[in-house]
């Protein structure tokens, strides 16, 4: 097990650099104000209002970086400093929650493929270690019944990899249809775009490593499948 001991260190690793960057950006670009004096909140209605969505409503939530757009109860959630602050950060990340609720009023394909394994990932999620470590421990003891329990970890842990790339399409499409709205409305200046720009580049990054982290450690937990056969 020490392999993967290392590979989650350096996955650690990796996603803890790319959560500072990201942090450290929003830092940055919370310090370039609009020019329109807009809040997150007013930001993400008008954008609403824009793609004429009028069954969703703009919240706050507590927290940072705690933003999201939640399809069950139609509600983009904003944290106090996005749904309040008027800068460019605050731009983009309200303009990317609606762009998700946008999706939703699409019926975006990939959103909705997302939505519908949402329950069955929630599952796998919780079990397939504790399964996975079940049939090391099972095949250890010398019994064949562990390598099919292995094998039923893997499957698991790999709903969980395969949901965490379809959230890439469905995290990217919605900073597309947010950049392409602010500047398209003229709602910032090309600076501000610019920040905006950069800080959901960062925000993006960090799916990526998850995804990629998760298919590194399902690749890792086939190959020891097929060095016990």
């Amino acid at each position: 097990m020490l392999g993967y001991y290392i590979l989650a260190g350096a996955i650690f690793l990796v996603s803890m650099y790319v959560s500072n960057k990201l942090k450290s950006k929003f830092k940055k670009y919370s310090k370039v104000h609009l020019q329109n004096g807009m809040s997150g909140k007013e930001i993400a209605e008008k954008m609403l209002a824009d793609n004429g969505i009028t069954d969703v409503e703009v919240i706050s939530v507590a927290g940072q970086l705690t933003d999201h757009y939640n399809p069950k109860s139609k509600t983009v959630n904003l944290s106090e400093p996005v749904y309040m602050q008027r800068n460019a950060a605050a731009a983009a990340v309200a303009a990317h929650e609606v762009g998700h609720a946008v999706q939703h009023a699409t019926a975006y394909n990939w959103l909705t493929m997302r939505s519908a394994i949402v329950p069955a990932v929630g599952v796998s999620s919780k079990l397939s270690n504790f399964v996975i470590m079940g049939g090391i421990i099972l095949s250890a003891m010398g019994m064949a019944l562990g390598n099919w329990v292995f094998l039923i970890g893997i499957g698991l842990f790999a709903m969980t990899t395969v949901f965490s790339f379809i959230t890439l399409p469905v995290e990217y499409d919605a900073s597309n249809r947010a950049l392409a709205w602010l500047k398209n409305e003229n709602m910032v200046t090309p600076e501000e775009l610019a920040g905006s720009k950069d800080a959901l580049k960062w925000a993006a990054r960090t799916y990526l490593v998850a995804a990629l982290g998760s298919l590194a450690t399902l690749l890792y937990f086939i190959s020891i499948f097929l060095g016990r056969r």
